[in-house]
C-alpha cells in the first residue's frame, strides 16, 4: 500500500471535499478488503487533485493573459496603483510638517481623504483587493514556474 493510500484510509472522509467525498462512501460499500479500498480512495483522491489543478490553471492562464497583454491599460494597471500607494507614503512627510505649522489645515486634509475613501462601496475593496491578490499569486507562480522568460 502506498503512504497515500495509508494516508487516504487514515483521513477518512472528514478530510475529502469535492466530488472524492460522495465516492468514498460508495468505495466503502463496493471492495471488501482494506487494500482495495485503500488503493480506490487513492485513485479518485489523485483524480480530485488534478480536477482542482485544472481550475487552478484555467483561472491562473486568465490572470496571466491579462498581464502579458499589450493594451497599455492592462498592463500599467497595476503598477499604476503602487505608485499611487508610493505616493500617498511620501506625501505623509509634508504633512507631518503641514501638520507641525498648520494642524487644522492636516486635520481638513485628512478628513476630506477620510471622506473620498470611505465613499468607495465596499464590494469595490473587495473586488480589487481579490483582483490584486490574484495577480500577486500569478506572478509568483509565473516567477517561480520559470513562465515567460
Amino acid at each position: 500500500m502506498t503512504i497515500l493510500g495509508t494516508l487516504a484510509v487514515a483521513a477518512g472522509k472528514e478530510l475529502v471535499t469535492g466530488f472524492a467525498k460522495p465516492l468514498f462512501d460508495l468505495v466503502d460499500d463496493l471492495f471488501t478488503s482494506d487494500e482495495e479500498r485503500a488503493e480506490a480512495k487513492r485513485k479518485l483522491l489523485t483524480e480530485d487533485g488534478q480536477r482542482k489543478l485544472t481550475e487552478l490553471q484555467v483561472r491562473l492562464s486568465a490572470i496571466l493573459a491579462e498581464a502579458n497583454s499589450k493594451d497599455p491599460w492592462t498592463s500599467r494597471a497595476r503598477p499604476s496603483f503602487l505608485y499611487i500607494i508610493y505616493l500617498m507614503i511620501i506625501a505623509s512627510i509634508p504633512m507631518g510638517v503641514l501638520s507641525a505649522f498648520h494642524p487644522e489645515i492636516a486635520d481638513h486634509i485628512v478628513t476630506g481623504m477620510q471622506g473620498w475613501l470611505n465613499a468607495i462601496p465596499d464590494s469595490l475593496w473587495a473586488l480589487f483587493g481579490a483582483g490584486y491578490l490574484g495577480y500577486s499569486a500569478a506572478r509568483s507562480w509565473d516567477k517561480r514556474n520559470g513562465v515567460g522568460r
